[in-house]
């Protein structure tokens, strides 16, 4: 079952992403599935949307695949990466483009190894810049800090100051993503403190018009 995407033969093929394109507008799906899942995903990247991560929690491994495949397909098209939220296995099977990894989640060495040195893998941060240069000494592609405002996804994280993202902007040579309660009203500040990249969830896809939040989150790079 592919939701109706046309064959994944006319799809663009995979393609190495240099760091300097991980910037922009970084979607991030919000649990939806099937036909809401791929259409809203379209959506954002007729939007502006640079980036597109696939995070799904749920134990149904079949139907995760085939919208990790699906959702490829999408990003081929459009020339934008697919990242992976925390499986590597999954990330390897599709052949999606990378993975963010959690501090919990799968060593990035052995995430690295698994994937190939071609693949984008982030990292997460929260707010330490030790865990951040530690990530960037072992090669990851690109750091996220956060949350830096009240977030539906992750209430309980602890919050951080957009003073974390000039410190970083000094002493990192990889892009940088913020995460946590990003909307167009309160994102542009964090581009300002030095985000190359704003993580987006309920920002984006809690919008009635999911293309036109798109176009509203991306505009702010285009200010900076």
């Amino acid at each position: 079952m592919t939701y109706g995407l046309q064959d994944p033969m006319s799809a663009q093929p995979p393609r190495q992403y240099a760091r300097s394109e991980l910037h922009g507008l970084y979607a991030i799906t919000d649990g939806r599935r099937g036909e809401s899942l791929l259409c809203s995903v379209t959506a954002a990247i007729a939007g502006g949307t640079r980036l597109v991560q696939y995070r799904d929690k749920s134990a149904d491994l079949e139907r995760r695949r085939q919208e990790a495949s699906d959702l490829l397909k999408i990003c081929r098209l459009a020339r934008i990466p697919l990242i992976i939220n925390d499986d590597v296995a999954l990330a390897a099977e599709v052949g999606a483009d990378g993975v963010h990894l959690g501090q919990e989640d799968t060593d990035l060495d052995r995430a690295r190894a698994r994937l190939g040195p071609e693949a984008i893998v982030g990292v997460t941060c929260h707010g330490s810049m030790e865990l951040a240069e530690l990530a960037q000494g072992r090669g990851a592609d690109y750091v996220a800090f956060g949350r830096f405002y009240h977030s539906a996804s992750k209430p309980g994280a602890p919050p951080v100051a957009a003073s974390v993202l000039r410190l970083a902007r000094r002493r990192l040579q990889l892009p940088i993503a913020a995460i946590g309660g990003i909307t167009a009203d309160n994102g542009a500040a964090l581009v300002c403190a030095g985000a190359d990249m704003l993580a987006v969830i309920q920002g984006l896809f809690g919008a009635d018009d999911v293309t036109a939040a798109a176009c509203r989150l991306a505009a702010l790079f285009d200010r900076s």
